[in-house]
């Protein structure tokens, strides 16, 4: 991620040397912030993140998975300072028999799948499914499936309208749904969001189910990814870093208000639309040779 060194000592081309490397900073510091941008809008849209961070890298010829963890470490802590009152009130509440520890207990249920999947195939995924043509194929059947479900959705009712009113196995259907985002361009969200509304949860329950799942589960891959990149960690790098986990943050707080808005109102086959064309228009730009 360096731009390069400044040339020192007497040299006609010194100028010119820090000119351009100071030029090539701010670059990076622009692609930072727009990465962290697209991280924010779509980390808790049903829309997939990573998916668009892989063509988003692409296309600005920017690729830095140790950057990819920070910029994912900003939006959970949006997540975690806008729930930060309701997290440490149900924290308590889970340590006697009651509603909070059942939403605890759910959480953890949903949990257990991904953290078993992930941490035996997480080399395997990231080796063979990080690629524009695999997230464009799950783009495309992710919003076939949100379409679809959203059709069914209308014809029954929701009978579990609050996170409260939720049982375990509701929880270990979102969870097992949540295994499939593990294929970049699934989107974790969009997988346990209609997780929970396949088992039962109306549409903004299940929202918020997925943005407490969230908080385990992204800490943990993060958690995880960090480890192994932490010999590549530099202090040179911690300007972008910085910027790119600010910007996710603002970003994905906004987004996550803007998204419980605009699900009190309508449902989610718009984003079912927005994938079918996202991804037909990866696979255009593949077979033109374009990415």
């Amino acid at each position: 991620m360096n731009a390069g060194p400044i040339c020192h000592g007497k040299n006609l081309f010194a100028p010119v040397s820090l000119c351009y490397t100071v030029t090539m900073e701010w670059l990076l510091i622009c692609k930072a912030a727009a990465l962290g941008i697209v991280e924010g809008i779509t980390e808790f849209l049903p829309i997939s993140s990573t998916g668009h961070l892989i063509i988003a890298g692409r296309a600005i010829n920017f690729h830095d998975p140790t950057f990819d963890i920070f910029i994912q470490l900003g939006a959970i802590g949006a997540v975690v300072a806008m729930y930060r009152a309701d997290i440490w009130q149900r924290c308590r509440g889970a340590l006697r028999p009651g509603a909070d520890r059942r939403v605890a207990v759910n959480v953890l249920v949903a949990f257990l799948p991904a953290a078993v999947v992930g941490a035996g195939a997480h080399n395997v995924i990231k080796q063979y499914l990080f690629g524009p043509l695999t997230v464009a194929v799950a783009l495309l059947v992710g919003g076939v499936a949100i379409i679809g479900i959203e059709r069914a959705m209308r014809r029954s009712l929701a009978c579990i309208r609050s996170l409260e009113g939720m049982h375990w196995r509701h929880g270990l259907v979102v969870g097992s749904c949540q295994v499939i985002s593990m294929w970049p361009g699934f989107s974790r969200a969009a997988a346990s969001i209609l997780g929970g509304m396949v088992a039962g949860l109306d549409r903004t329950t299940a929202t918020v189910f997925s943005f407490y799942l969230a908080i385990p589960t992204m800490f943990g891959a993060t958690a995880v990814d960090l480890y192994g990149a932490w010999d590549d960690l530099h202090w040179s790098d911690l300007p972008t870093y910085a910027v790119g986990f600010a910007t996710a943050f603002v970003v994905a707080w906004a987004a996550i208000r803007g998204m419980l808005h605009y699900i009190a109102r309508h449902n989610f086959t718009a984003f079912g639309i927005y994938r079918l064309l996202i991804g037909g228009g990866i696979i255009a730009l593949i077979a033109t040779g374009t990415l």
